[in-house]
């Protein structure tokens, strides 16, 4: 449908000059800003939780007060008799047979049946026409409680007669962990790494523990449900995957997938957390009870207790190496606490396991990953999920080996980097460009920040800044006790969903002429987190369709699935979607000039013909028509799907398979300033190396690499959801007793950006996202361990760890 049709003074399809064509401003390569950008810095971005209507409830969640115990009864009725009040519902009031729900494995209840499993367990709902009603109601909720002993680690989980977490597991895992409260249980066998370790001649042993760690992304989970005339619902809630909680949120309600209609609203950061559901079928169940629109906005207390976090994990290893710096071999042992629901473990462990080796080049390998059920928070997909803790472990193993060696820990590393062509542990072939060694050796090369910045001499003698001092502006200390220290890492992550996965995307690309000018319009359900995909989408629609305008459609379930927003995918699979689409567009629009002008000029016979600024051009520059005029009153409108490369699943009991899609690879130079006797550290410097294939948007991949960076770093140094051992609550669900690093903790963060093309990839791009958070975080240890001599096998590091107190 043409709304503007062009008027021409030339015979249309008339070449007009012969010149090269100006590529479009705003396209692949180019630093083009985020649209979002300004309006979220000056406050005016609308996220979920500013959503409003004028007739709407609020929803609260009554969540369990321990962690393990049998519900006797509850009493719903003073709640229900309070003013303002519309409706308490329990897991009586759910409307289908379907009950549960979850990534993979449905095991999550809608709301607390016969028994919770973990602390802050969503146990009853309320409706109010004011959200503090809402609360004061819930509140008046009795449940009779009869608490149970707690399962909060690997020994209390399989010790003989441990109470079953889930005591009527039917999942696929099931017939291959040796205990019910396994999750899943991957290993890799490759070689003979006993015998391997028989010629090593050195082998080192290392106990690591990496801490429960938060997404902690600042806009809380909420959501606005709108019950409709045809019996359905519309949420508009953030989320990082609209379709996979499309299929989990419709068979709980008892509607048809098409009676759910989802849009993504603002969504205030995620990393993965935003990967199982919180408060979506709260609020349909709340609105479709009461017949209004019933909005959910997590507190932040709350929201502490509303998503998973990152698995916390004990991991045993042993390396060896020859004398003369090769490793000879790798044997681990990765514990990961999965807590009470299953959410992304199994992929977790799967990522833990076959990532375990990191980017070195091992032929011997035994390997085990399992993750537990328990009674403390579940925890599921973040930022490098799996391939984090075993980088934090491996990377500690290697600065032992080259200690134990009297080598060099950057060139140990070198000599021992994968590149392409090596075999990883699971037999699967690195098919792409793998830089480690070029990657260390460009963090190694780079000066180092000036020693003492923070000492300077003035007229009156030297003078201490102490807002660069460890500890900052808390002035405890002017210097004395500070020393230096200097630490590398380098990390692997899988880019995409793996084992078997059929990981694709779908787009949908429009157009048409809207004011005398082409216009193209991209639709998916790709959730923006953050991320800058609606940046990218539209930098690849300039690039392939040659036009200045784009418009990006709201995401929603009107189209095909984009899968999620994580496994920094994507750019990759839904930026290959777009691209995709638009090609099918582009050959549209052409073979439709060819129709209307083709016996103007004989290049319309040729297949080599572009679009460019608005025009059809032959490969050589010459001009052969307007767009506009191309398309007149017709709109071009494709959707189409796009899958990377088949993956396969892992064998279930060597581990091997071509299980991955593709690798990213970062390294770290950290350096920090300890005070020893306070046990305070400073990061000065975090500088980043990372292979990203193609710089799709140069300044939204700094910006990925400096946030990963930093995330990596708050895990090393203050990062930590404590849980009581003894009664598995949370104790610091706040950000004032849940420490994040804020602009005065980041360091100077350089990055050198290497773009070595993967040839299978859409402009040979690699996901970003992830591989800087893997080796921020032993980068950091490694120089706290050089700056002080100690030897730090846990995550986050605190001042007792560095004072021994």
């Amino acid at each position: 449908m043409a709304l503007h049709p062009r008027v021409a003074t030339v015979p249309a399809g008339t070449p007009t000059k012969i010149t090269q064509g100006s590529p479009t401003k705003g396209g692949i390569g180019e630093s083009t800003l985020r649209p979002d950008g300004i309006l979220k810095v000056t406050g005016e971005f609308a996220y979920s939780s500013d959503m409003w209507h004028e007739d709407m409830l609020w929803g609260h969640t009554l969540r369990s007060t321990v962690a393990h115990a049998e519900i006797r009864s509850i009493d719903i009725g003073e709640a229900v008799a309070t003013p303002g009040v519309y409706a308490v519902l329990t897991y009586d009031d759910l409307p289908a047979a379907m009950k549960n729900y979850g990534l993979e494995i449905q095991d999550t209840p809608v709301l607390a049946h016969g028994r919770v499993r973990h602390h802050g367990e969503p146990v009853a709902l309320v409706a109010a026409d004011h959200p503090e009603t809402a609360r004061r109601a819930a509140a008046k909720i009795k449940i009779d409680y009869v608490e149970l002993p707690v399962i909060t680690d690997e020994a209390s989980a399989t010790a003989p007669g441990a109470i079953l977490i889930h005591e009527d597991r039917d999942d696929h895992h099931i017939g291959h962990v040796p205990h019910p409260n396994i999750v899943h249980r991957q290993p890799i066998i490759r070689g003979d790494a006993d015998a391997a370790a028989a010629r090593a001649d050195v082998i080192v042993t290392g106990d690591y523990t990496f801490g429960m760690q938060d997404q902690a992304f600042l806009g809380p989970e909420s959501g606005l449900a709108v019950p409709s005339e045809d019996g359905g619902v519309e949420l508009y809630v953030a989320t990082q995957w609209l379709h996979s909680d499309l299929r989990q949120i419709a068979p709980v309600l008892g509607l048809p997938e098409d009676k759910v209609r989802m849009t993504l609203s603002g969504v205030g950061g995620a990393f993965g957390g935003r990967e199982d559901l919180s408060m979506q079928i709260h609020a349909c169940l709340l609105a479709l009870r009461t017949g209004k629109p019933v909005k959910i906005v997590y507190n932040r207390f709350e929201s502490f207790f509303g998503h998973v976090h990152r698995h916390p994990a004990k991991l045993h290893y042993e390396h060896g190496a020859t004398k003369d710096g090769k490793l000879t071999h790798m044997k681990c042992r990765i514990v990961l606490d999965g807590g009470a629901y299953a959410s992304a473990s199994p992929a977790v462990v799967g990522n833990a396991s076959s990532l375990a080796v990191g980017p070195y080049a091992v032929e011997d390998v035994d390997i085990e990953a399992i993750a537990l059920y328990t009674n403390n928070p579940p925890c599921g997909a973040m930022r490098g999920f799996g391939a984090v803790q075993a980088c934090f472990a491996y990377e500690a193993q290697m600065d032992k080996l080259a200690a134990e060696l009297g080598l060099d820990p950057v060139e140990f590393r070198q000599r021992n980097a994968m590149e392409q062509g090596t075999l990883l542990p699971t037999g699967q072939p690195c098919d792409s460009p793998a830089p480690v060694a070029e990657l260390l050796r460009r963090v190694k090369s780079r000066p180092l920040p000036p020693e003492r910045q923070w000492l300077s001499v003035d007229a009156a003698g030297s003078s201490v800044d102490v807002r660069d001092l460890p500890g900052g502006l808390s002035n405890t200390t002017h210097g004395e006790g500070v020393v230096r220290g200097v630490g590398y890492a380098v990390g692997l992550k899988n880019v995409g969903f793996s084992e078997g996965f059929d990981d694709y995307s779908t787009a949908r690309v429009r157009m048409e002429v809207i004011n005398g000018e082409p216009v193209a319009t991209v639709h998916t359900a790709m959730a923006e987190v953050g991320q800058g995909g609606v940046t990218v989408h539209a930098q690849i629609a300039r690039t392939e369709l040659g036009v200045s305008q784009v418009t990006i459609h709201p995401a929603d379930t009107q189209v095909g699935s984009a899968g999620s927003t994580s496994a920094s995918r994507q750019t990759y699979v839904t930026g290959g979607a777009v691209k995709n689409s638009c090609e099918a567009v582009r050959e549209q629009v052409l073979e439709l000039g060819r129709r209307r002008f083709g016996t103007y000029h004989p290049a319309w016979a040729t297949a080599e013909l572009l679009l460019e600024g608005g025009k059809v051009v032959t490969d050589g520059g010459e001009v052969l028509a307007d767009v506009a005029d191309v398309l007149q009153d017709e709109s071009i409108d494709v959707e189409l799907e796009w899958r990377h490369r088949p993956t396969e699943a892992f064998d279930l009991r060597t581990g091997q398979g071509n299980g991955h899609v593709q690798y990213s690879f970062a390294a770290h130079r950290a350096v920090v300033e300890v005070d020893t006797e306070l046990g305070l550290v400073k990061v000065i410097e975090l500088a980043c190396a990372q292979d990203v294939g193609k710089a799709l948007n140069p300044l939204s991949v700094i910006g990925q690499i400096q946030g990963g960076s930093l995330q990596g770093m708050g895990v090393a140094i203050m990062e930590e959801i404590i849980v009581d051992p003894e009664t598995a609550k949370v104790r610091n669900p706040s950000f004032t007793d849940y420490l994040l690093p804020t602009i005065l903790d980041t360091p100077t963060i350089p990055v050198d950006v290497l773009e070595l093309a993967d040839d299978h990839a859409p402009y040979g791009l690699r996901g970003v996202g992830e591989a800087p958070t893997l080796s921020s975080t032993p980068a950091v240890l490694a120089a706290i361990r050089n700056a002080t001599g100690l030897e730090l096998n846990r995550t986050p590091v605190r001042p007792e760890h560095l004072t021994g107190t």
